[in-house]
C-alpha cells in the first residue's frame, strides 16, 4: 500500500536514534533516494508480500502482527519515533526469501521514512561493510546452529524411542521364547504319555472318550473366565481335594493349571465318569498336558501379537510408506506416540485418555504431528519427574468451533511466570545442561502454526499445565513449493 508523498527533512530523520550518527552528506543521500509517506489508519503492508521497502516511523502509532492459523495475532504496538520494520534483511540479497515477515498497520494518521529495499541493501553494504559481515555471520550461523541442534535433538529423541521400543519388544519376545521352550517340553511329555496309553489295554470306546474329552477341554481353555485371586484360590483348593480323593498324584501342581484353563470339579466328574478308575490318573495327566500346551500356545499368540502391535505402532509413528500429507485420525497418531514413549512413563506416571471419538479425520502431515506430540509429552514427563511424586498425564481431544483441539495436561511443577514469554523461543530451555536443546517447542510451534495453519498455546500453574494444539478441521492441498519450517 502506497502512502501520500511528503517532504523529507534531513534534520528530522537525523534526529532519530537509528540515523543520529550519520553525516549531513549521508542524511542528504537518504532523503534523496528515500521518501517520506503519510498513511491514514489501515494497513501498510501484509505478511508474505514481497519485501519492497524499509519503514521507519516518524510519527503516529503502528501495530505489528503475525498470521497464526486463520487469525492475526498482535505482536507489538508502539508510537515510539524511529522504530523500524519491513525489508530488514534486504542486505542478505537472494540468499533468503525477501518477503515481509509480519503485517504492519497504523491506528492513527502516521508518517514514515521509506527506503526502497535495494537502496537500503546497497547503503548497508557501502556504509557498514563490517557490520553487514557480522550480521550475515550471525544470521546464517544461527540458522546453521539451529539446524544442527535440531538434527541432534531428533537423533537423541530417536535414540530414546529406540531404547523404549527395544525394551517393549524384549518383554513379549522373551515371553514367546520361554513359552516355546516350555511347549517343546510339554509336547515331548505328551508323546511319552501317548506311548503309555497306546501300550495299555484300553478299549476303543475308552480311547474315543479320552480324545473327545481332550477336544472339549481345549475348547474350554479358549473360553476360560477371568477369576479374581480369591475365586482362583478357592477353586484350586476344591480341585486339590478332588484330585487327592481320586488318588491323583501331584494334585497341588495340576490344580492351578486346571483353574487357569477354566476347569472345575464338575468337569473332572465328567472325566471320571468317562473312564474307569485305573485309567483316571493317566487321563488326568493327559488332559493336564493338553491344557498346558493350549495355555502355552495362547501365551505365544499373545506375545507375537504384542510384537506385531508394537511394530505397527512404530510404523504408524514414523509414517513409513505413507504420503507426507494425508487425511489422518489424530487418535491413531496419539496412541502410537504414547505407545512409543511408554518406556518413559515408568510406574510413577499414569496416562489418562479423554478422546472424543466423534471427531473427524483431518488433513495433516502425520509424521510431523507425531513429532509435536513427542515434544509435548517429553516435556510433561520431565516436569512431573521433577516433582518427586506420582503424576498424571492427561491427553484430551475435543472440537473447538471449526478446529480440533488436542490437549496435553500434566501435574508437574508448572512453568514459572518469569519465563512464560520465552518458552517458544529457539534454544531456550529450563532443563539442566545437556538434557534439552531448547528447540522442541520452537519446532512444535512451527509445525503447528506454519505447516498446519493451527495454533499452539499453554496455560500453567503448579500442578496443572496444559499445552493445547488447535488444528483446522479442513485445509487446502499443500503447496509443495513452499519452504518447510523444519
Amino acid at each position: 500500500m502506497s502512502g501520500r508523498p511528503m517532504p523529507c527533512s534531513p534534520q528530522e530523520i537525523g534526529a532519530l536514534f537509528l540515523f543520529e550518527k550519520l553525516t549531513a552528506e549521508q542524511l542528504g543521500r537518504l532523503c534523496a533516494e528515500g521518501r517520506v509517506e503519510g498513511f491514514d489508519p489501515g494497513p501498510v503492508y501484509a505478511e508474505g508480500d514481497p519485501a519492497g521497502c524499509f519503514y521507519v516511523l516518524l510519527e503516529g502509532t503502528v501495530v505489528l502482527s503475525r498470521r497464526v492459523g486463520g487469525d492475526d495475532v498482535e505482536v507489538s504496538r508502539t508510537s515510539r519515533r524511529g522504530v523500524y520494520a519491513g525489508a530488514m534483511q534486504a542486505y542478505l540479497g537472494d540468499r533468503v526469501r525477501q518477503v515481509y515477515n509480519n503485517s504492519l498497520r497504523v491506528t492513527a494518521p502516521s508518517r514514515f521514512f521509506v527506503l526502497p529495499a535495494d537502496t537500503f541493501a546497497s547503503i548497508m553494504r557501502e556504509w557498514f561493510p563490517m557490520a553487514v559481515h557480522l550480521l550475515e555471520g550471525l544470521f546464517f550461523g544461527s540458522k546453521s546452529t539451529q539446524r544442527a541442534i535440531g538434527q541432534r535433538e531428533r537423533l537423541l529423541a530417536l535414540g530414546s524411542l529406540s531404547a523404549g521400543l527395544t525394551h517393549e519388544l524384549n518383554n513379549p519376545a522373551a515371553a514367546a521364547v520361554r513359552a516355546t521352550a516350555a511347549l517343546r517340553e510339554r509336547v515331548g511329555r505328551m508323546r511319552h504319555k501317548l506311548r503309555i496309553i497306546s501300550a495299555g489295554t484300553y478299549d476303543r470306546e475308552t480311547l474315543a472318550n479320552l480324545i473327545d474329552i481332550q477336544e472339549r477341554t481345549a475348547e474350554r481353555v479358549a473360553k476360560a473366565p477371568v477369576l479374581s485371586p480369591l475365586e482362583a484360590s478357592d477353586r484350586e483348593d476344591a480341585l486339590c481335594d478332588w484330585l487327592d480323593d481320586h488318588g491323583i498324584p501331584d494334585g497341588w501342581r495340576i490344580a492351578p493349571t486346571f483353574v487357569q484353563a477354566g476347569l472345575d470339579r464338575d468337569w473332572l466328574d465328567q472325566v471320571a465318569a468317562a473312564v474307569d478308575e485305573a485309567t483316571l490318573p493317566s487321563a488326568v495327566g493327559w488332559l493336564s498336558y493338553t491344557v498346558e500346551t493350549e495355555l502355552l500356545m495362547d501365551e505365544i499368540e499373545d506375545s507375537t501379537s504384542r510384537v506385531s502391535h508394537l511394530v505397527d505402532a512404530a510404523k504408524q509413528y514414523s509414517q513409513l510408506d505413507r504420503a507426507p500429507f494425508q487425511v489422518a485420525d489424530v487418535h491413531e497418531l496419539l496412541d502410537s506416540t504414547l505407545l512409543m514413549l511408554s518406556g518413559k512413563f515408568g510406574q510413577r506416571i499414569r496416562v489418562v485418555k479423554e478422546y472424543d471419538r466423534t471427531l473427524p479425520r483431518i488433513p495433516a502431515y502425520p509424521a510431523e504431528l507425531n513429532q509435536v506430540w513427542t515434544n509435548l509429552i517429553d516435556n510433561a514427563v520431565a516436569a512431573m519427574n521433577g516433582t518427586g511424586a506420582e503424576g498424571t498425564l492427561t491427553v484430551r481431544t475435543a472440537r473447538d468451533h471449526d478446529r480440533l483441539l488436542v490437549e496435553f495436561g500434566d501435574t508437574g511443577t508448572g512453568i514459572p511466570p518469569e519465563v512464560r514469554d520465552r518458552v517458544f523461543d529457539p534454544f531456550f530451555t529450563t532443563k539442566p545442561v545437556g538434557e534439552g536443546t531448547g528447540l522442541g517447542l520452537d519446532i512444535s510451534w512451527r509445525i503447528v502454526v506454519n505447516k498446519h495453519h493451527g495454533s499452539l498455546r499453554f496455560e500453567s500453574e503448579p500442578g496443572d499445565t496444559r499445552f493445547q494444539v488447535l488444528l483446522p478441521l479442513t485445509a487446502a492441498p499443500p503447496d509443495e513449493t513452499t519452504e518447510e519450517p523444519v
